[in-house]
């Protein structure tokens, strides 16, 4: 058997490396991921404590869950329909996504000061979810400017 290159495939793990290596800060290096925005909000008036500053870190922290899974979700259907162009693509996407966000809080569970939250597993799912979606949407849209474009 021969080794062909994939860079779809190749794009796919790194960013799965990159969520692992985000999850396996500790507590402490995972609150200051967000702390640009902190340094922002010190910039024009609003302090440590402040609770808009803490649910602006929430809310920052939580949006990053959404998007890394919504990359990936993109990037495992990228590489997916290359394999098998069919409507299961979807689900086999939604199910991984699903089940790398469980494995990634459990990993985060013998993380010090991180532990696991189904919530954040919600999050990630949806972030999965919108993934499919907007791709499903531009691959249509592909299809229509083609179809456009051959009638001409």
């Amino acid at each position: 058997m021969r080794f062909t290159f994939n860079p779809k495939l190749t794009a796919l793990c790194l960013w799965m490396g990159v969520i692992f290596f985000l999850s396996h800060q500790n507590g402490q290096d995972s609150s200051q991921t967000s702390g640009f925005l902190l340094e922002l909000l010190n910039l024009i008036g609003i302090g440590p404590g402040s609770s808009v500053q803490g649910a602006l870190s929430y809310i920052v922290r939580k949006a990053g869950h959404f998007s890394e899974y919504l990359i990936l979700a993109i990037l495992f259907l990228r590489y997916r329909k290359e394999q098998e162009p069919s409507w299961k693509s979807d689900f086999h996407a939604l199910l991984f996504v699903f089940l790398y966000a469980c494995s990634d809080e459990f990993h985060q569970s013998f993380i010090p000061g991180r532990g696991p939250a189904f919530f954040d597993v919600m999050i990630d799912t949806a972030g999965g979810l919108t993934g499919i979606m907007l791709y499903e949407w531009k691959q249509r849209l592909t299809v229509r400017q083609n179809q456009l474009i051959c009638r001409k």
